[in-house]
């Protein structure tokens, strides 16, 4: 299925749905980000996705992150919550989803990396490197936040 984001367009799609989803900030030994190359958008991203029901925010981190990279995690805290209903994503089902995400940071506990069906291309990248690749700018704003040690409060927009 692929999207198409709409980003602080006034003429972009009415939201007809909200579903929680998560990503996550996981950083090396060396400092280097986990990214995926996504399927759907063609975009440079953060591992992540939607909340099952049945298990709990930090399973759906873990989840998410094996699923779409092949390395395991564990989650240490809160970056921020990304609500901004000004950013909607429409899909090619007639689904417009306003974004409702919950960033968190975690930590590599093993696994390989890996692709999956929604991850073209999975690798650690410098932080020096981010410039290289095309990240929406929501996405980014989530990796600043993440990558930023000096923030003691998670963001809420």
């Amino acid at each position: 299925m692929s999207r198409i984001d709409y980003y602080h367009d006034p003429d972009g799609p009415k939201a007809n749905s909200v579903v929680p989803s998560v990503t996550a900030v996981v950083q090396d030994e060396a400092g280097r980000l986990l990214l995926i190359h996504k399927t759907d958008n063609d975009l440079w991203a953060l591992p992540g996705g939607g909340h099952d029901i049945g298990e709990s925010v930090s399973e759906t981190v873990i989840r998410e992150v094996a699923e779409e990279t092949g390395i395991t995690v564990e989650v240490d805290n809160i970056v921020g919550l990304y609500t901004d209903p000004n950013h909607v994503m429409a899909y090619d089902d007639g689904e417009v989803r306003q974004q409702f995400s919950i960033c968190f940071r975690a930590h590599p506990t093993g696994g390989q990396l890996r692709t999956s069906s929604e991850s073209k291309e999975v690798r650690w990248v410098s932080p020096t490197d981010l410039d290289d690749l095309d990240i929406h700018p929501s996405m980014r704003l989530r990796i600043t936040h993440g990558l930023d040690a000096s923030r003691s409060e998670p963001y809420l927009g």
